[in-house]
């Protein structure tokens, strides 16, 4: 295969035209505005630009007017002169509050988010140039509209429309990032993004699974990383920045270097970032059960408890971060581009600061609990042809490889003992999407997917006095899980104002796993299991658009997640006194989802938005009371413990609404609010229903903008609902570390808000400073379901020189 790959390059090299071309650009940030339209009367010509912007200006040779055109963006019109005085750059202006939006995350492929009946948040390069976040998990939770749990400093768990964890979806470059082995508790691997590297990242609300498959229940967010682009010249073009920052309320010390290199056919990037932070300091003023009184330390070969100098600080939470990125694209002819990207990241060793801070007997449960490296790392190559041909107008086919490893360590108060569970993934995927015109007014999406995961797992125990290791329980089985799937995705202009987006997808995934190297620890009655199934999904919608002003969109959508080898096979202390065990006997969770979405524009100042939704879960897998061969309790680690497996055994319904208001006022002001509500219920196993464990509280921003030249500033208000102990998820209520006690001495999350300020200022193109100053009133608060209290008033400063 290679072989032939290698020899049509040959063939086909040289194959490009000597065509002037000229490059159209966003005037904002430099970015490529591709598929942008060009006409002109005299002489009679079209184009179209391609993903970096670029297009063939031949046809326009000696035009007085050339008219480009592209959705989000102020109209132009240039004679082919001017375009040559220029360089044939174009640099059109955008235009904020049109309706009319480029977004990917829909059908893998850029299309008009006025076209897409399901609501979608765009992220982009300003605002995280603006809001310069320290973790990617930091990016999402900045735009309002994600709530972000933390159990540690290294960490960041989305929560959207009730669901989190392994029922949402994460891609990087349309990748599948999701393993088998996403569990239901807290996930943390969005950290293993650079916020540096990241040009833009998009979230999908509700169930994706037409496109995306498994998990993509609650949502799928959609990073999309740096790209290289060609030379707009045709000589070898250099670029590169070097950033640094600085923030107070962690001591973190960020280095970044970015380095660009591009060709006419070929281009390469190259990024690098080191992340260290220190401890986390919380706030002044805000309940007194989050502070940190005291901490562990062992001394002269004994655990002790040791008062804590600075209880805002806590201790520890501290640990480093290394990420890598390598892009290279070539540009076979006009039609044919490869690309490929290499990843990598991995952190130091951080605790989990939740359990640290729980007590048994009046001293700390445990002296030591924390991960071991997150380390994860991705090829991918990916082949695009733009067509056309009688069986597409646009391919792209995206192999890759992945490899997470993560590690638990934990030990007891006074004891010697280390136990740890290491985990490693081996993780490949094939995608083929593909699109097709059909007729004048049909568009046609479909593709096929491939995914493979193997699971190796290790457990052993160590006596840290001794150095002596023996093995241990491990967390998972040593399993395969695999996924198989087709779909199609069909999109119609029913009438000038009316169009019609329906899909389908059936995916068949399948399981093998080998418990016999943990039947020494525990009673498993199986030494293997196996899972074939298969599920069918769908999705109905129509937007309705009577014109450029404002929209009314509708859509129907299932969204499934198959159980995965976390589902099935792990073993793990859930809480103190229960255990989690395997069971086999799993099916797929189906969800079924209504919304209902308008947006409406007001004049050239004023855009109003509202999606109302409803998510009904049915088999939902959740965590129940279990016999383990004919057994209720176990001896677990040490300890007598009830026996609990995941089980198709409740459903779950979310509701709730998402408001949104963008302003352009005079003198370069703008405004914006976002306002999320969220409900939910889960049935228990006696039969009741609680409040759902991941339907977060509302959540709500309002920021002031100004932008003027080369200065932008924003001042931003974030604000959360409260959850007393009668709102509390039954499962929450026996977390008591985590949150603050009311005046009944029971857990509750107090509802909070914080005051921010961002400045960036570009003196000149060649460097930049940010500048930040958040939770300026120095509140002491925890975001609901978080083992960690946020940053009290941080100060940040950083720095960009570019070239």
């Amino acid at each position: 295969m290679r072989y032939l790959f290698l020899l049509y390059c040959l063939i086909r090299l040289g194959a490009a035209a000597d065509a002037q071309t000229g490059v159209i650009v966003n005037e904002s940030n430099g970015q490529a505005v591709s598929f942008a339209t060009l006409s002109s009367a005299q002489p009679p010509a079209s184009a179209l630009t391609d993903e970096a912007g670029r297009v063939d200006l031949s046809a326009f040779a000696e035009s007085p007017a050339i008219v480009i055109r592209s959705i989000g963006y102020r109209t132009d019109t240039v004679s082919y002169a001017t375009l040559r005085q220029n360089g044939f750059r174009v640099r059109l202006q955008p235009e904020g509050l049109l309706l009319d939006q480029i977004v990917v995350s829909a059908s893998r492929w850029k299309e008009a988010r006025q076209d897409v009946p399901v609501k979608i948040t765009t992220i982009s390069a300003r605002d995280i140039a603006l809001q310069n976040p320290q973790t990617a998990a930091d990016l999402l939770g900045a735009n309002g509209e994600v709530f972000i749990q933390k159990s540690q400093q290294g960490g960041g768990s989305p929560m959207i429309r009730g669901f989190s964890t392994n029922r949402l979806l994460y891609t990087v470059d349309g990748v599948r990032m999701n393993t088998a082995i996403f569990r239901g508790g807290n996930l943390h691997n969005v950290i293993s993004l650079d916020p540096f590297a990241i040009a833009s990242a998009e979230v999908l609300f509700g169930p994706g699974s037409v496109i995306y498959g498994s998990d993509a229940i609650g949502g799928v967010m959609s990073f999309q990383t740096l790209r290289p682009a060609f030379s707009e010249t045709g000589a070898t073009e250099f670029e590169g920045a070097v950033s640094g920052r600085y923030a107070r309320a962690n001591e973190e010390r960020t280095g970044h270097a970015r380095l660009s290199l591009a060709g006419e056919r070929w281009a390469a990037l190259t990024s690098v970032s080191r992340h260290r932070f220190g401890d986390l300091r919380m706030g002044g003023d805000g309940p007194d059960d989050y502070l940190r009184p005291n901490h562990v330390a062992r001394i002269d070969g004994r655990d002790t408890v040791l008062a804590n100098p600075d209880p805002r600080v806590q201790t520890p939470t501290g640990y480093t971060q290394l990420n890598l990125m390598q892009k290279l694209r070539y540009r076979l002819d006009d039609r044919w581009t490869f690309d490929y990207g290499f990843h990598y990241s991995a952190t130091s060793d951080f605790d989990r600061y939740d359990r640290l801070t729980r007590f048994r007997n009046g001293l700390p449960r445990s002296a030591e609990w924390y991960y071991g490296p997150q380390e994860w790392m991705m090829n991918h190559l990916r082949v695009t042809d733009h067509g056309p041909t009688k069986a597409y107008d646009g391919l792209q086919v995206s192999i890759a490889q992945q490899r997470f490893g993560e590690s638990r360590n934990d030990r007891d108060f006074g004891s010697t003992l280390l136990r740890r569970r290491e985990e490693r993934v081996q993780a490949w995927s094939l995608n083929l999407d593909l699109q097709k015109k059909i007729g004048p007014r049909g568009l046609l999406y479909y593709g096929a997917e491939a995914v493979r995961n193997e699971v190796h797992s290790r457990g052993s125990n160590r006596r840290i006095d001794t150095g002596r290791a023996s093995p241990g329980p491990t967390r998972y089985p040593r399993a395969d899980w695999s996924s198989y799937a087709l779909y199609a995705s069909y999109r119609r202009e029913l009438s000038p104002t009316v169009r019609l987006q329906t899909g389908l997808r059936y995916n068949q995934f399948l399981l093998n796993a080998d418990f016999s190297a943990n039947q020494d620890f525990f009673p498993i009655p199986t030494a293997e299991a196996n899972l074939n199934d298969g599920a069918l999904t769908g999705s109905l919608g129509l937007v309705y658009r009577p014109g450029r002003a404002w929209s009314l969109s509708t859509n129907l959508a299932t969204g499934f997640r198959a159980p995965n080898v976390d589902d099935i096979g792990k073993v793990y202390d859930s809480e103190p006194g229960a255990v989690v065990v395997p069971n086999t006997n799993l099916r797929a969770e189906y969800a079924y989802n209504a919304e209902v979405g308008l947006a409406r524009r007001i004049g050239s100042f004023l855009t109003l938005d509202l999606t109302a939704f409803y998510t009904w879960l049915d088999n939902a897998l959740v965590r129940r009371d279990f016999r383990l061969d004919g057994r209720d309790s176990i001896i677990y680690d040490g300890e007598l413990s009830r026996v609990q497996a995941l089980q198709n055994a409740a459903v779950a319904r979310v509701y709730g609404l998402q408001a949104g208001l963008q302003a352009s006022l005079p003198g370069g002001f703008g405004l914006q609010l976002h306002y999320t509500f969220q409900r939910g219920e889960e049935e228990q196993d006696d039969g009741i229903t609680s409040p759902a464990q991941h339907a977060a509280p509302a959540i709500g921003v309002a920021r002031l903008r100004y932008r003027a030249n080369r200065l932008e500033s924003q001042f931003s208000l974030f604000l959360s609902e409260d959850r007393s102990f009668d709102e509390l998820p039954i499962t929450e209520r026996g977390k008591p570390e985590i949150y603050a006690t009311d005046a009944r001495g029971r857990p509750h999350s107090p509802g909070w808000y914080t005051l921010d300020w961002r400045l960036l200022y570009r003196p000149s193109e060649s460097w930049s400073v940010s500048a930040g100053l958040e939770n300026i009133t120095d509140r002491r608060y925890r975001t609901y379901s978080s083992g960690v209290a946020a940053a009290g008033r941080n100060v940040l400063l950083a720095l960009q020189v570019a070239w």
